[in-house]
């Protein structure tokens, strides 16, 4: 089982503004570390842990996450070091787009169609590469900042993660430098709130229009496309536009996903607590992950 880190809301230091649910930041000695609760049951906490392990298993930089217990106030969570280095800072992805355009409407979180693919690779291209980690390192081939972007896009589509709005990705900033940041939260990932009851559906149905590989395609991204009008985009069509661009470092990631066999993933599942993760929540999100790994690897249309 992945352990679980006890924490206790009372020593917190300063709460964390950014995003919807309740977090505070702590230290651990000399780490700055970030606690983010789950107490509606929403699957949130062990979504994280999960695309923690799998972002570790492709080799894309990451926030690394545990699974957390709020001692204080009894409820559930995960907990994150923080990765931004001392003396630089995290600018997300609307204060970048902002920079490029004022026009921009970084204050929306949700239905930007300005949030568009040749925009934002544009602004991606534009960063420095993200700091080497000794954990983690690039697979060899991954060489530029829109390549390793393309990376984070290839797992958003490979867990259903529907929610790389324009603060969910950003750049790290030491003094006039921006180098791309690691991916973070991934909490709305693999259906995590989805119920029990409708899980088992869709594992047990003969309705080919409820099966899992009709579920999988209904995945949709936070980027729009380039067209007029725009449309907002699926997490394939997504991957596909932004992996485009970076032929090399499509097939790099393509290829770390095949490595990637039901064994390993199967062992990252069993590694959640039943009190956090049903055996039929298991074995749904086991077959969406499969589904979808299947899907990239055989290039969808």
């Amino acid at each position: 089982m992945f352990d679980i880190v006890a924490v206790n809301s009372s020593l917190a230091d300063a709460p964390e503004q950014l995003g919807t649910k309740p977090k505070f930041w702590y230290r651990d000695g000399n780490r700055r570390m970030l606690f983010k609760e789950e107490n509606r049951g929403t699957g949130e906490d062990w979504a994280e842990k999960l695309a923690c392990e799998f972002c570790r298993l492709l080799g894309l930089p990451h926030a690394h996450y545990e699974l957390a217990h709020d001692e204080a106030r009894n409820v559930p969570g995960v907990v994150s070091e923080n990765f931004v280095p001392a003396g630089a800072e995290l600018v997300l992805g609307n204060q970048i787009l902002m920079a490029r355009d004022p026009a921009y409407p970084g204050t929306r979180r949700y239905a930007v169609s300005e949030h568009g693919i040749g925009f934002v690779s544009q602004a991606i291209g534009e960063l420095s590469m993200p700091e080497p980690s000794l954990e983690t390192p690039l697979p060899e081939g991954v060489s530029t900042p829109l390549g390793v972007f393309a990376g984070y896009i290839l797992l958003d589509t490979w867990i259903a993660n529907q929610d790389r709005h324009h603060e969910n990705w950003g750049a790290i900033r030491r003094g006039s430098s921006l180098a791309l940041a690691p991916t973070f939260d991934h909490a709305s990932s693999m259906a995590r709130n989805l119920p029990d009851d409708r899980r088992r559906v869709i594992l047990t149905t003969r309705d080919t229009g409820q099966q899992m590989p009709a579920f999988a395609r209904r995945a949709k991204s936070a980027f729009y496309s380039d067209t007029n009008p725009p449309r907002k985009l699926s997490t394939m069509e997504a991957w596909k536009q932004f992996s485009s661009k970076v032929p090399r470092a499509r097939s790099v990631w393509l290829q770390q996903l095949g490595k990637i066999g039901e064994p390993e993933i199967r062992a990252c599942l069993d590694k959640i607590p039943a009190h956090r993760m049903s055996s039929i929540c298991q074995d749904f999100t086991m077959k969406l992950l499969i589904e979808n790994r299947k899907r990239l690897i055989e290039g969808e249309d």
